[in-house]
């Protein structure tokens, strides 16, 4: 078959989307230090985004090469998984980074190392059967007019995976709000005990804000327009309009490293000692709480 410059695309994202993140779990792997919560969860993430980058090159071959149903229906599962374990972990890291901030006190506790295992468990046990439908039988090789916009998925299928991808973005703006919140209530705080307002206060709480924004609206802007057009679209639409709003979903996975682990400076430190072998840097590095944003 010839070559679609869509499919291309995909398969070039998926190469960028796995060596990004194949990085990080390297990293997180390698360094006994990165060990906490936190970075378990991060390292979740990255290996969801991993599988999902491979899934990606792992179509693209089959599709051109290996062309069977069988294979077809195990890829796309794959993919449903490895994506449904990547929005999945988003929710756990705004739920830990909500914990952290709520209850600062007792974070550091070993309730929070249990439930944040709980939420991962949770996370991929619903990922891994989100991935199994299709291959069980929910799909529409025998059945063309039931078919979604996502061949060989079903309309049911995917308004299914849409409807839980808008309740996890719901959860995620409402926790993102309410960190909001504490972040604005704790610089009133400090700056009422140090009985003036400065300027910093307004700097610091201006750009955690602002991070907060940046972080939901990247996913929202990714995600948002394939599941909604999940719903709304027909399969005898062209399917260009599927390539054009699932192309910028797998954008999530790429810029999720660049959020949630190149921009922490113990994983930066890590990486230096990881390529160099030694670490001689001269700034010191300060590491940061969950909380952090």
């Amino acid at each position: 078959a010839a070559l679609n410059p869509w499919d291309v695309m995909l398969c070039v994202s998926g190469t960028a989307i796995a060596c990004e993140n194949a990085l990080v779990v390297a990293i997180i792997c390698y360094s006994p230090a990165l060990r906490t919560p936190m970075f378990v969860l991060v390292g979740s993430l990255a290996t969801a985004d991993l599988l999902a980058g491979l899934g990606l090159i792992l179509n693209f071959v089959f599709q051109y090469v290996i062309r069977s149903e069988t294979v077809s229906l195990l890829t796309v599962g794959f993919l449903v998984a490895s994506f449904a374990a990547s929005v999945s972990s988003l929710l756990a890291i705004t739920v830990d980074r909500y914990l952290s901030l709520y209850n600062a006190l007792t974070y550091y506790s070993e309730r929070t190392v249990l439930c944040v295992h709980t939420m991962l468990a949770g996370a991929w046990g619903v990922s891994l059967c989100l991935g199994l439908l299709p291959v069980l039988g929910w799909n529409c090789l025998h059945d063309r007019t039931s078919c979604s916009v996502v061949r060989p998925l079903t309309k049911s299928n995917v308004t299914l995976l849409s409807a839980s991808f808008f309740l996890i973005f719901l959860i995620m703006l409402h926790l993102y709000i309410e960190i909001c919140k504490i972040v604005c209530r704790h610089a009133h705080q400090i700056a009422l005990q140090q009985h003036f307002l400065t300027a910093s206060h307004y700097v610091t709480t201006k750009k955690g804000v602002s991070t907060l924004a940046i972080i939901l609206g990247t996913f929202g802007a990714s995600w948002l327009p394939f599941a909604i057009y999940c719903v709304v679209g027909d399969p005898d639409y062209p399917s260009v309009y599927t390539y054009a709003t699932l192309l910028p979903a797998t954008y999530n996975s790429m810029i999720n490293p660049i959020i949630y682990a190149y921009r922490n400076q113990e994983i930066q430190r890590s990486m230096w000692v990881l390529f160099c072998g030694c670490f001689q840097a001269k700034v010191s590095f300060r590491s940061r709480s969950p909380s952090d944003v």
